[in-house]
């Protein structure tokens, strides 16, 4: 069977059809082809068998889990893109073979690699060399696919030699910056193939400490974050998924939304993917902070950490002593006995958990003092646990607590709030005081956040004391019908081996687990954003406060971020330095990465947009346009909005409009309508401002101005008199 030619070029590239120019290339993908129809019924067939196979118990059904999740993820990417996995070739200097560079690595059934990872170490040169530093390539060629089929390529040549061969297809730069242009969709497209050697570069780095990625509009910062998380998975054995993995924090819905294809098309499914507000419960339905004195306090670490001052307040051991009576039995609890349970827990313990800890300590103080009749231990305890006034005792020392109910505690009672606070002053505890105290805002979330983390789950230590009972009651259960089973044996004159086999047997700690019936046990659903992560990338990071970096600190214990951000983007401003921002909130290995090329935005939009940044902050890291496309920009009235998108829709069969600015117009599938604060990271091929003076005034509203004017990537409109 013939198969199909990978190529399907235009009549205008009908010189790059040339077989001289691509006959190697055709017999790769028709081994390439052939490859894949049996990796997938290879593939196909190891999963069906894993999914057959027993389930297992403990680490043997991870494992079983683990190695089902490989297998989809692996067999859902070669059937979504088929040759389009392949990204181009380079040719080494040396006259050796092309190597061909894929989205995965692919060797068929002889051992030949008929693709290398594009993250492999040797596919570097691929994305990295340059004339400057070749690498030791003497030529590139890289693809550009349209379902499924290679509708156009460019060669670049390094050297001398590398230009045999070449001649009718050499586009060192134009084809790679028309692409640049092509038609936006809702969803980021794919953008692998057209990496450049200093987004590749930050891509690259390794993982240890932070990496700060700062970058105007338009140069890449969102590519280089996600492909950056895809390679740290592939490349960082500390960062798999056993170990932790990695977390992908966005600014906003939207944001999320556009990219969601990019880490599943790279191979890369398990990475959670979230905004702050999803940290947090109380983030669904949180509003924006109406006092910007209040959003200004709460934005402050200092208060986030004075929730643990909030929590030892609850955490103070009874002053006096207490008799309890056992089965008749008086048993003395002093002062000294509360403070030496309440010492009990280990330190970083959660409140809530914690309470469990210092009860088994007690139990046990208790247990050494009693010297009534020998009750067994279950029975000690249920004396106990019936005891109504050590119950309560402890109840009002340590009680379990609701991170909302502590939170709201701190709104509504100003000498709570005074002692857990008391570098505030009189006006500014006055200041953060309200009627409603759960009416929650986001600058809430980081204190919740924090007291959720303090405080653990208050229905979680419940749930794990009903288990414990409930275990309880079955091993007692149990006991008697061992009890039972050890008489019958008795009873029936049986002796010897057998016998005694069966009564080690039912004795023996193995029986007692076996017999555990766990679907009595109460399961609580993980929390997966909760962490530990081996490693966090945050997108647009120069908006977070000090108090919202604390929510993504506490989740990563080893202090390893991409940190990609843009301060001259900082709605709310950003007068430090990176460094000074990131030492400040509690990280310490800093490295800065700087991206200063615009490949997105064409010079004509960004020669507006530069003195409307400036004009507010002199000194913004605006960078460099590479492309121009002679379309200025184009200014008119706000009545003129519905024919502005007419024309441009009737003129234009694909791609993507956003109008930003205008709360009441109705969007459509293909024109968003979107405020300015939810367009960052985003990009649209026609974009029409209205009103932007609008926006707001001085910093804020300058940001927002700049933002929404970079969106474009092909013409920018701006209306006003409305």
């Amino acid at each position: 069977m013939r198969v199909p030619s990978a190529f399907d070029l235009p009549d205008q590239l009908s010189r790059k059809a040339d077989p001289a120019l691509i006959a190697a290339d055709e017999r790769h993908f028709a081994a390439v082809a052939e490859c894949l129809e049996e990796s997938i019924a290879e593939l196909s067939d190891l999963l069906d068998a894993e999914l057959r196979a027993p389930g297992g118990t403990g680490r043997q059904a991870m494992d079983r889990d683990i190695e089902v999740h490989r297998l989809t993820g692996r067999l859902r990417t070669l059937r979504r893109f088929g040759l389009d996995l392949c990204l181009g070739h380079m040719a080494g200097a040396d006259g050796s073979e092309p190597v061909y560079v894929g989205r995965l690595g692919l060797t068929d059934a002889e051992g030949r690699r008929l693709l290398i990872d594009w993250r492999s170490p040797a596919a570097e040169p691929f994305f990295a060399a340059t004339h400057a530093d070749p690498m030791g390539l003497a030529s590139r060629r890289r693809y550009r696919w349209t379902r499924g089929r290679i509708s156009d390529y460019w060669d670049e040549v390094f050297t001398a030699d590398g230009l045999e061969g070449h001649a009718a297809a050499l586009d060192d730069q134009s084809a790679f910056i028309a692409s640049l242009g092509g038609n936006r969709s809702e969803r980021m497209r794919d953008v692998l193939s057209t990496i450049q050697a200093d987004q590749d570069a930050i891509i690259r780095a390794g993982s240890r400490g932070a990496l700060v990625v700062d970058g105007g509009p338009g140069t890449g910062k969102t590519v280089v974050a996600l492909h950056r998380t895809a390679h740290l998975l592939y490349s960082d054995p500390r960062l798999g998924h056993r170990r932790g993995g990695v977390l992908f924090v966005g600014p906003h819905r939207p944001y999320l939304s556009y990219v969601a294809d990019v880490l599943p098309s790279l191979g890369e499914e398990g990475v959670q993917t979230c905004v702050l507000r999803d940290l947090v419960p109380e983030g669904a339905g949180a509003s924006v902070e109406t006092d910007p004195e209040a959003a200004r306090l709460k934005a402050s670490a200092d208060l986030v950490k004075a929730i643990d001052k909030a929590v030892r307040f609850y955490e103070e051991p009874p002053a006096e002593g207490m008799t309890v009576t056992v089965d008749l039995t008086d048993v003395r609890l002093t002062a000294a006995d509360w403070a030496e349970a309440f010492d009990a827990p280990e330190p970083g313990t959660p409140h809530n958990e914690a309470r469990n800890q210092i009860w088994e300590r007690l139990v046990e103080i208790l247990r050494d003092r009693y010297d009534g009749d020998d009750l067994p231990p279950e029975q000690f305890r249920r004396a106990l646990r019936q005891d109504k006034e050590l119950l309560g005792t402890l109840q009002r020392a340590w009680p379990l607590l609701e991170a909302a109910d502590l939170v709201g505690d701190l709104w509504t009672v100003p000498a709570y709030l005074r002692m857990c606070a008391p570098w505030l002053s009189s006006d500014e505890v006055r200041r953060l005081q309200r009627a409603d105290a759960q009416a929650w805002t986001v600058s809430d979330l980081p204190l919740l956040d924090a007291a959720r983390q303090r405080l653990g789950d208050p229905e979680a230590a419940r749930r794990r004391q009903r288990n414990k009972a409930v275990l309880a009651a079955q091993r007692e259960r149990m006991d008697h019908v061992v009890d039972n089973l050890i008489h019958a044996v008795a009873d029936s004159g049986a002796d010897g081996d057998d016998g005694e086999g069966l009564v080690t047997m039912l004795r023996g700690a193995d029986a007692q687990v076996s017999l555990v019936d766990e679907s009595e046990l109460a399961v609580l659903a993980p929390d997966l954003l909760a962490g530990p992560f081996a490693h966090i990338v945050v997108d647009e990071a120069q908006e977070l406060t000090d108090a919202e970096w604390q929510m993504l600190l506490s989740r990563c214990p080893s202090r390893s971020f991409t940190v990609v951000g843009d301060r001259a983007q900082a709605r709310h401003g950003f007068t430090e330095s990176w460094r000074e921002r990131l030492e400040r909130i509690g990280l310490d290995r800093i490295d800065l990465a700087s991206l200063s090329v615009n490949y997105r935005t064409p010079a004509e939009i960004m020669a507006e947009a530069e003195p409307v940044v400036r004009a507010a902050l002199p000194d913004a890291n605006v960078p460099t346009s590479i492309r121009s496309n002679g379309l200025p920009v184009v200014h008119g009235s706000v009545a003129d909005l519905d024919t502005v998108l007419d024309g441009w829709l009737a003129a234009h069969a694909d791609g993507i409009a956003c109008v930003i600015g205008a709360p009441g117009f109705p969007g459509t599938p293909r024109v968003r309508s979107l405020p300015p604060e939810l367009t960052k990271g985003l990009e649209f091929d026609l974009v029409v401002l209205v009103d932007p003076e609008k926006f707001g005034t001085g910093v804020e509203g300058a940001v927002d101005r700049y933002v929404a004017m970079t969106r474009a990537t092909r013409q920018l409109v701006v209306l006003t008199g409305s």
